[in-house]
């Protein structure tokens, strides 16, 4: 007689081990830049900026802050899930980062990553207080040596403008800091009594013939001179021959009369962020 027993198959390890899920990798960082006069959000896929919104910094809630958001990456969160994205922050202002972490946390579900000293522990820093330094001007100098090479200098042209030095080796050597284009020309409008606020565009001639033409050829002309002068003497201090590269919001309107800058990046804080986002996942 046969026998009844079924001659059984043996499985292998790998087919009795179950699947992994696959691990969640973010599409990218939402990135806020929160500065004195402006706050910059931007949002990344990948490694690609693929858009940014400059903000007038004010006290908001977290509530506020968080439909702001929402209004801002409405298509991005329209194709891929809010919690799709990580976050990171850098700001200046103090009263303003415990509203911004508690937005990005609520939008993408996770707490951002704060950019520091702490978060950027492969960055030497030559500042005698290595907390000192302003969070965006460490993104500003992971920024330049990560993607225009070293020796590099960084002019941001915000509420201040800063020179932010990066040595040929990658450390963040110091720098300096002078008033912002906005910030000179609104204390001499509000200290002068008969000077009026004026357009700051481009000046026509150095000798003006007007109050205002005046008032354009000193502000612009002598922003563009102090930038120049600034980074041919701190470049004479520094090893090498720099990439200069100015951001920020005044860029656009000072650099084209300068004669020492190479590049324009105005995303460049932005991506800083993103590279020290990456590095601390």
């Amino acid at each position: 007689m046969a026998s009844s027993k079924r001659t059984r198959r043996p499985v292998s390890r790998t087919a009795r081990r179950p699947k992994r899920a696959a691990a969640h990798r973010p599409r990218g960082p939402i990135a806020v830049d929160v500065g004195n006069s402006d706050t910059v959000v931007g949002w990344f896929e990948g490694r690609e900026l693929r858009g940014f919104w400059r903000l007038t910094s004010g006290r908001q809630t977290a509530d506020e802050l968080e439909l702001t958001l929402r209004g801002l990456l409405a298509k991005p969160f329209a194709e891929h899930r809010a919690a799709d994205f990580g976050a990171v922050l850098c700001s200046v202002v103090p009263a303003l980062t415990l509203p911004w972490t508690e937005a990005l946390a609520h939008v993408c579900g996770r707490p951002p990553v704060e950019v520091s000293g702490a978060t950027t522990p492969d960055l030497k820093i030559h500042y005698q207080d290595r907390s000192a330094v302003g969070a965006d001007r460490i993104a500003n100098a992971v920024a330049a040596r990560g993607l225009y090479g070293t020796p590099a200098i960084v002019v941001d042209l915000g509420t201040a403008t800063t020179f932010d030095c990066v040595s040929k080796s990658g450390a963040y050597l110091g720098g300096a800091i002078a008033p912002g284009v906005g910030t000179s020309a609104e204390e001499l409008f509000r200290r002068a009594a008969r000077i009026p606020r004026v357009e700051l565009t481009k000046p026509e001639r150095a000798v003006g013939r007007t109050t205002e033409e005046s008032l354009r050829a000193g502000v612009l002309w002598g922003a563009a001179g102090q930038i120049d002068a600034l980074v041919r003497r701190i470049a004479l201090e520094m090893k090498g021959t720099p990439h200069v590269i100015a951001t920020g919001g005044w860029a656009k309107v000072v650099v084209p009369e300068c004669e020492t800058i190479n590049v324009v990046d105005e995303g460049l804080t932005l991506k800083g962020m993103r590279i020290i986002w990456e590095a601390n996942r």
